[in-house]
């Protein structure tokens, strides 16, 4: 049977006939996901390959769904799993992300939008757990951040970028990133992370956000999710908001007794995190481009090119990245 037929069966015989399956637009991953209609309310079915060879007390997801439905965090409601079929029925919480709502004419409406994204980001931050147990036994340790590095140099300077780059400056380069990664790599500053906390991740219903696609969920600086919405290369921010976004996350972290570090600490740790996290991106939007053939992934590709400036700018200990990758930054945009 195919997908559309085994989703069927989440539903009586006489309901099935009556359903209109449509696929959506998914993430990166091998997930894919569909709408379905033709029942009050509508579901959203994910099909993942991974359910099928996972015990249900395995699945990430269904690990990471009860952790933040313990904690009050808002989810989707699971309605029905199919484990033999790798597939979840979820609850449909709408078509509207909050990377829809950035440029509305009610800009405060959105600001406080991304105001309580604050606040939801610092209680999953706040959780702890067994560090033996998913999702506190993963982070972004050397070998991690590293992987992200070395798939940018892979992707998107050795491929979709390669008339930008010269090859021999790579080993150069990496060094830098292993530089960067070792002040990244700081496990007693280390909290609960979301990883991949952006704008297309965050579903706006009844006005308020709720959370999607958090399975990978891993131990990280409190930085990493807070760059990845504050900035995200899906949207633009306003510098102000951006500013007062950093404040309210890092306030929140500090009067919870969550991170010890200071107001210093925390801005040069984000704009270093910033950096790896564009750097990440890039890697992925590229791969998404010339190898998969997703072309939706390229209009993100500039903006992320843009912030990178901005980093390297800021902080002395991106210069000598900044330098190799020069030429990236002065034609990769308009390529």
């Amino acid at each position: 049977m195919n997908i559309e037929n085994n989703i069927r069966l989440f539903f009586d015989t006489e309901a099935r006939d009556h359903l209109a399956i449509t696929p959506i637009q998914g993430d990166a991953s091998s997930r894919r996901y569909y709408r379905i209609t033709g029942t009050e309310p509508s579901t959203i079915a994910c099909h993942d390959p991974q359910l099928r060879t996972l015990n249900l007390h395995s699945y990430p997801f269904l690990i990471l769904h009860a952790l933040f439905s313990r904690h009050s965090l808002p989810v989707p409601e699971v309605l029905a799993v199919k484990a033999e079929y790798g597939l979840l029925l979820l609850e449909d919480c709408g078509s509207v992300m909050l990377q829809d709502l950035v440029n509305e004419p009610d800009n405060e409406k959105s600001a406080e939008l991304y105001r309580n994204c604050i606040d939801i980001l610092v209680g999953i931050q706040s959780i702890t757990g067994d560090s033996s147990q998913i999702p506190f036994r993963f982070s972004f340790d050397h070998e991690k951040l590293m992987f992200e590095f070395d798939f940018f140099i892979e992707h998107a300077l050795f491929n979709y970028f390669a008339a930008y780059f010269k090859r021999s400056d790579a080993g150069a380069l990496r060094r830098e990133f292993e530089a960067i990664t070792e002040t990244l790599v700081q496990p007693e500053h280390f909290v609960l992370n979301h990883r991949d906390f952006h704008s297309r991740n965050i579903m706006i219903r009844n006005g308020k956000p709720v959370l999607i696609d958090f399975q990978d969920a891993r131990m990280g600086l409190p930085q990493y999710d807070a760059v990845s919405l504050i900035r995200d290369s899906y949207t633009d921010l306003d510098n102000e908001l951006a500013e007062e976004l950093k404040t309210r996350h890092y306030r929140q972290l500090k009067n919870r007794g969550v991170i010890t570090m200071s107001d210093d600490e925390y801005l040069y740790l984000f704009d270093l995190m910033a950096f790896q996290r564009s750097i990440k991106a890039l890697g992925t939007f590229c791969h998404q481009t010339a190898v998969l053939g997703k072309p939706v992934y390229e209009q993100s590709i500039a903006p992320t090119i843009a912030y990178l400036s901005d980093y390297i700018a800021s902080r002395k200990e991106l210069k000598k990245a900044g330098t190799l990758l020069l030429p990236l930054l002065e034609n990769g945009a308009t390529r």
